[in-house]
């Protein structure tokens, strides 16, 4: 399901693979009407690509509440007009929701996944993982002109503020990876493997290997709960 792009092309130009990342999907379903309304709303008279790519990344990281004690074993979780819908989702579903836009506004855009070492989660995050090493954390390649460039709206300001890390801003014209240190200096975030670009989000993996890797974590309805709050008490 991985696939490249070997060279820069412009966003704009026929070829096959860029037709693919402007298409909707199952998941990120970017023809959904909610999905299409939105994209229009938040680009408002903006025809640039670089301040549209950044106007939605924005809408994401900030309008969508990062929540990673979803229900893991639900499929929807992954689907863009969802994620908008409920207004909370863990990294992947915030990225499908970025994708989506993206796509539904003429931006090409891609879902990654890679794994991360997280060194300021939460006791009670690192208890239901078991590990500070979260698996197929999912970012964006978004194309606003001429080249793939990673975006990461996971984390939302009000999120950062209380785990005391600069918000991470992304300018629609270099990479906007996970921020490797939080205000203090200390070890935040850092990559560790990564697994590829896809067209759609690949659910069906996903989900089990989400029930292998984190079976405290993957309970039927979630476990529920409170990340800011559980920031702010660190």
């Amino acid at each position: 399901m991985s696939s490249t792009v070997t060279e820069a092309r412009p966003a704009d130009q026929t070829d096959s693979s860029l037709r693919l990342y402007l298409s909707p999907a199952e998941f990120i379903d970017s023809d959904h009407p909610d999905i299409r309304a939105k994209a229009a709303a938040t680009a408002g008279p903006a025809t640039d690509r670089t301040e549209q790519s950044r106007r939605l990344y924005r809408a994401v990281r900030d309008g969508i509440r990062y929540d990673p004690y979803v229900d893991y074993t639900d499929p929807e979780i992954y689907r863009a007009s969802t994620v908008l819908e409920r207004g909370h989702a863990y990294c992947v579903g915030k990225a499908s929701l970025y994708v989506a836009l993206c796509r539904a506004s003429g931006i090409p855009a891609r879902l990654g996944l890679a794994d991360v070492k997280n060194h300021l989660a939460t006791p009670r995050l690192l208890e239901a993982v078991g590990t500070d090493v979260f698996a197929y954390h999912g970012y964006v390649e978004v194309m606003p002109d001429r080249q793939w460039i990673k975006a990461t709206p996971t984390f939302n300001v009000s999120l950062c503020e209380k785990l005391g890390v600069p918000p991470l801003e992304f300018s629609g014209e270099t990479d906007a990876l996970l921020q490797p240190f939080d205000a203090r200096g200390r070890e935040f975030m850092s990559y560790v493997a990564q697994h590829g670009t896809f067209f759609d989000v690949p659910a069906k993996f996903l989900i089990a290997e989400m029930k292998r890797i984190y079976p405290k974590l993957c309970r039927p309805g979630g476990l529920r709960g409170d990340m800011e709050a559980e920031g702010a008490a660190r």
